[in-house]
């Protein structure tokens, strides 16, 4: 397994979102980044994590956030493991009262989870070799991500519960 951090959050020529998971030794793992497919919401999500803002309500990660600490758990590691035939497969590994506990999850939630927890995120090596792609090949607009994180800000500032009601 490969120790990666989130460098960033893209949009693709297709225009969609990207999670950017780049190894923390570069020395040992090389200067390799593994783009990850993640929906709109999923985006915003680790977006507003690691910029380290809130929002005004909480978002479905913070509330498993805060239900995991009611429980007395905690998130241990988050482990992208695989990939078949286009789609990445991960697992949350917590620690409770019980004794470890593994769950499987999207990458994107995942990853999301990690990023409220401050839990480290592993990538399986094969995983790495399959879908990695060169450093170099990747370009982020941080003025982008910055922009929607705001937009987003924004929405969440001025919406109400009853907009959503048929």
């Amino acid at each position: 397994m490969i120790r990666v951090q989130v460098v960033g959050v893209a949009l693709d020529p297709a225009q969609q979102h990207v999670i950017l998971l780049k190894p923390l030794d570069v020395a040992v793992d090389g200067e390799r980044v593994l783009p990850v497919w993640i929906g709109p919401q999923e985006a915003m999500s680790i977006l507003v994590a690691i910029e380290g803002t809130g929002s005004p309500r909480p978002l479905a990660h913070d509330l498993m956030t805060a239900i995991l600490g009611e429980l007395s758990a905690s998130v241990d590691r988050v482990e992208v493991t695989h990939l078949a035939e286009g789609t990445f497969f991960a697992r949350v590994v917590l620690v409770t009262p019980g004794g470890p506990r593994t769950f499987d999850a999207r990458p994107s939630d995942a990853i999301a989870l990690a990023a409220r927890a401050d839990a480290p995120i592993w990538v399986a090596e094969a995983v790495f070799d399959e879908a990695g792609v060169p450093d170099e090949a990747v370009e982020l607009e941080p003025s982008a991500d910055e922009e929607r994180v705001e937009e987003f800000r924004r929405f969440l500032d001025d919406v109400d519960p009853e907009d959503f009601q048929g």
